[in-house]
């Protein structure tokens, strides 16, 4: 005993242990984590803390990307509660397979790629339900990294600051392509042009299939015509992310148009979709990955691994919002519901777009803010500064990220004068 309690003391000295009661040794935990700093902040999620700390009754929150009703309060969709309502006791919560629900899986193909595709019917498209956009876009990045290590990833310029630190932290290296135009305040097609153009043979490129977030700005069918043609010529890999199906327009079919364009065109392509914003799903993480391979038994093979990289991230993936989503869709009173329901979305945040400008444009405005109505979808980037968005927050208590980007869904008939005059007071001596 004597012997032990020397050695600990020696250890303990030297800051690796220390004694419990009794003289046992035990190790310092402390020590082991006393490296660690903390993390910075999300851009997105921190504006929404900083939001809810603020007790002023004139806060305004365009910071975060959930929708929100004419009066600002979540939404819950009808055939949602109908779902749920079919959903509560009367299935049960086993565990999905790695691969996730098959009707789910089903339903969801047949929205991206279109009721009667025949790359559905010739089973040519390896897909597995994923943690919503985020988690497909990890899946398949992973599954780039394991199985084509000498790859890298080029997105856009912008994007949304999560698609960085998915291929980040997947090891991928990523390199970017020219897309915004910020004097115009729309696409920079020639530049992106010559991006693909330059890329080496075979690249990878990440593509926002519409409603492109943060700027709001899409190519138009035509560009998208062009840029698929170029793709081909390089053979350039697309990976469409589509968080925005039938929120963008309010009809899926021309939001899945991108899509549409690339499937004619012969290419091979994958595809990450959410049911966050179009079914109001944020916290259920539903989604699908899919890949479109050349033929069946590739399809079986890539499958058969996105599992395998599924299965030590999170076993299988959640039941709930599966079960809802594949009841809506596969139900024709209920998809019918739906899409009702998801156009309503989209024109309000449209009018909304309209009301803006027009508010904006009553003040006399020295600037153009067409740009609010060419854009689409969830956000508008402004083309404010960050100088002039802090002053936003702090004079107005309006809150959004200081790169601009207003979130539409929380611009109500309410608050849209508000706003309006805010921005009109901070952008007026430029």
């Amino acid at each position: 005993m004597a012997a032990l309690s020397r050695a600990a003391s020696a250890i303990r000295r030297r800051g690796a242990l220390h004694l419990l009661p009794g003289g046992a040794p035990t190790r310092a935990m402390a020590s082991l984590f006393g490296h660690v700093e903390p993390a910075p902040k999300d851009p997105i999620l921190g504006v929404t803390e900083a939001f809810l700390a603020d007790p002023s009754p004139d806060k305004v929150n365009v910071g975060v990307g959930a929708y929100r009703d004419d009066n600002g309060k979540p939404v819950v969709l009808d055939c949602v509660r109908e779902a749920e309502r079919r959903i509560a006791g009367n299935l049960n919560m086993e565990y999905l397979p790695m691969g996730g629900s098959i009707k789910m899986i089903e339903e969801s193909l047949k929205l991206a790629y279109g009721e009667e595709s025949e790359f559905i019917k010739d089973k040519r498209i390896a897909a597995v339900q994923a943690l919503s956009g985020t988690g497909a876009c990890r899946l398949f990045a992973d599954f780039q990294k394991r199985f084509l290590p000498d790859s890298q990833i080029y997105i856009p310029t912008p994007t949304w600051s999560n698609h960085h630190n998915i291929w980040r932290d997947a090891q991928v290296p990523q390199r970017t392509f020219s897309y915004y135009h910020p004097e115009s305040r729309g696409l920079d097609f020639a530049g992106l042009m010559d991006d693909i153009k330059n890329a080496p043979n075979g690249s990878f490129f990440l593509l926002h299939a519409c409603a492109h977030n943060p700027t709001g700005v899409d190519p138009t069918e035509e560009q998208w015509r062009e840029i698929s043609y170029q793709f081909k010529l390089k053979n350039h890999f697309p990976f469409f992310d589509m968080a925005y199906q039938g929120f963008a327009s309010g009809d899926p079919e021309r939001d899945a148009k991108a899509i549409r364009i690339f499937l004619e065109d012969g290419h091979q392509i994958g595809c990450a979709q959410s049911y966050a914003k179009n079914m109001g799903l944020y916290g259920q993480r539903a989604g699908c990955l899919s890949i479109l391979c050349e033929d069946e038994m590739q399809a079986v093979a890539v499958k058969s691994q996105l599992q395998q990289i599924a299965r030590p991230m999170y076993s299988n993936p959640p039941v709930h919002g599966a079960l809802v989503v594949s009841i809506i869709l596969n139900d024709p009173d209920l998809k019918s519901l739906w899409l009702k329901e998801v156009k309503g979305m989209a024109d309000r945040i449209i009018g909304m777009r309209k009301a803006l400008r027009e508010n904006l444009e009553k003040l006399g405005s020295p600037l153009s803010w067409e740009h609010v109505t060419n854009q689409i979808g969830m956000f508008c980037y402004s083309g404010m500064t960050p100088e002039q968005v802090d002053r936003l927050t702090n004079e107005y208590h309006i809150y959004m990220t200081r790169n601009g980007r207003i979130s539409m869904a929380g611009v109500t008939t309410g608050n849209v004068a508000y706003l309006a005059n805010a921005i009109h007071d901070v952008t007026k001596s430029n």
